[in-house]
């Protein structure tokens, strides 16, 4: 009689593990398990723009054309010819433009100190035009797929303005740059600065 209900008690409990173990291999795999979870995908890091102003490097020839008054409804110009010099600093992680033209409306010698923020991958230009001997406001921005666009606010006749400055049409031997102002929050821009860039042979070089 013992072996017997033993043998009734054991026939139980293997049928409970049998039962369980169906259950067990039907449920659905867990995806919240670690290993089943797939991993995260890392953040898109910034292109690397300190090289931007590598093409501009040498001696160029360059024209010109200012609007002498500029946000007042007029539409006068004034011409100039001249060169423009930009050297490499720090390796190439900044550049030194030196402007030189003359035309109907003067002469202008200006500079401009490009430096590489590598923590926002931006670039800021500071301008300096030797009748004034003070560095102007940055113009703070990139470049993307070959077009730089930098801003800034400044004023101008005690009117807070927006100013946009921008490189495009840039080749290895030619680049175009335009200043516009805008006094309504960027919704109109007026151009004032357009200069025209061609770089110039060096001496001796051939030009076959």
């Amino acid at each position: 009689m013992m072996n017997r209900t033993k043998l009734i008690e054991q026939s139980r409990s293997f049928l409970i593990v049998l039962s369980l173990a169906f259950c067990s291999a039907s449920l659905p795999a867990q995806t919240s398990s670690p290993a089943a979870r797939p991993a995260p995908q890392a953040a898109a890091t910034p292109g690397d723009g300190q090289r931007d102003f590598d093409w501009e490097i040498g001696s160029w020839k360059t024209h010109v054309s200012r609007r002498l008054h500029p946000l007042t409804g007029s539409s006068t110009w004034v011409e100039y010819d001249g060169t423009s010099v930009v050297r490499k600093v720090w390796n190439g992680r900044a550049n030194l433009l030196e402007l030189e033209v003359e035309g109907p409306g003067g002469h202008i010698e200006g500079l401009s100190l490009r430096l590489y923020n590598p923590d926002s991958h931006q670039w800021s230009l500071n301008f300096s035009n030797s009748s004034a001997g003070t560095l102007s406001t940055p113009t703070v921005g990139e470049f993307k797929d070959g077009r730089g666009e930098f801003f800034d606010q400044e004023t101008l006749s005690g009117r807070a303005i927006l100013v946009r400055f921008v490189i495009s049409g840039v080749t290895p031997d030619s680049a175009h740059f335009e200043q516009s102002f805008s006094d309504d929050g960027g919704k109109t821009w007026e151009v004032n600065w357009i200069a025209t860039d061609t770089r110039m042979k060096d001496k001796g070089s051939d030009t076959n």
